[in-house]
């Protein structure tokens, strides 16, 4: 049976939905080359919840939670399903590991999950989970989620992070409105978290907002980052690391992605 490895996608604006963006083109040569998975367990920075939730339906509704966009972007659909078994050894495994998981039967999949999983398995023939995030919590508590789910890796069962290197939304609309080139931060950071990872230094990284130059700035808040912290914990000691793409979107947006294994 093929061991998976943990992904870490900047899933970006809704808007690469309809683009044939760089970042689109890398997430689907990246699923080219994985061998297909049983299931898929993606956790989001747009679902936020106390204690973690996994999705427990048998088909999950795509869910447009974003505003003033075009219509063409509401048309969009991914008919994902879900594998409410397979949930319901998720939350047992979380709640064996000292977390509070819970299942919800009612939650789809938010833009953050379905943009990047339509480009990758267009098919939406491989059964899929989504977990919910604690942003209360911190890096640190996320990692640990990750080790709570890194033997599923060894069940041919994918793990993705979603969210993004740097997600300043503030810097965002002012690059963007200015057709800025990229802030100078940003491509710093980015090169902070490459030589981190590469490096090991999971401390540091665990750590990033008081020992990086511009980590408060690349995140006012953690939802974005949160999801690079559980696959990192999903990926295990030791794991190589592979940066399949990086570029800046909109002047502000660090759209890496990661390989673990």
């Amino acid at each position: 049976m093929p061991v998976q490895p943990a992904l870490f996608i900047s899933h970006g604006s809704p808007m690469i939905a309809l683009e044939r963006d760089g970042a689109v083109m890398a997430w689907q040569q990246l699923a080219q080359r994985l061998d297909r998975p049983t299931a898929i367990v993606i956790v989001s920075a747009h679902w936020e919840t106390a204690t973690p939730q996994i999705t427990a339906a048998a088909q999950l509704p795509t869910i447009h939670d974003f505003g003033g966009f075009p219509e063409a972007l509401y048309l969009l659909q991914y008919p994902a399903q879900g594998a409410p078994e397979l949930a319901a050894q998720i939350a047992e495994r979380l709640i064996a590991a000292g977390f509070a998981a819970q299942l919800n039967a009612q939650r789809g999949l938010d833009h953050g999950a379905w943009i990047p999983l339509r480009a990758m398995f267009p098919a939406a023939n491989i059964p899929i989970l989504q977990l919910s995030l604690q942003p209360q919590q911190g890096p640190e508590y996320h990692y640990r989620v990750g080790r709570a789910l890194a033997p599923l890796r060894e069940q041919n069962i994918l793990l993705i992070g979603s969210g993004a290197i740097t997600h300043n939304l503030q810097d965002w609309m002012l690059a963007a409105r200015g057709n800025a080139s990229a802030l100078d931060y940003v491509p710093e950071f980015q090169q902070w978290i490459y030589t981190m990872l590469r490096t090991g230094n999971i401390e540091a990284l665990l750590n990033y907002r008081s020992v990086s130059n511009y980590g408060r700035r690349a995140h006012p808040s953690e939802e974005h980052l949160l999801p690079l912290f559980v696959a990192l914990g999903g990926a295990g000691i030791n794991a190589d690391v592979v940066r399949e793409y990086d570029s800046i979107a909109d002047g502000a947006l660090g759209m890496d992605v990661y390989r673990f294994e």
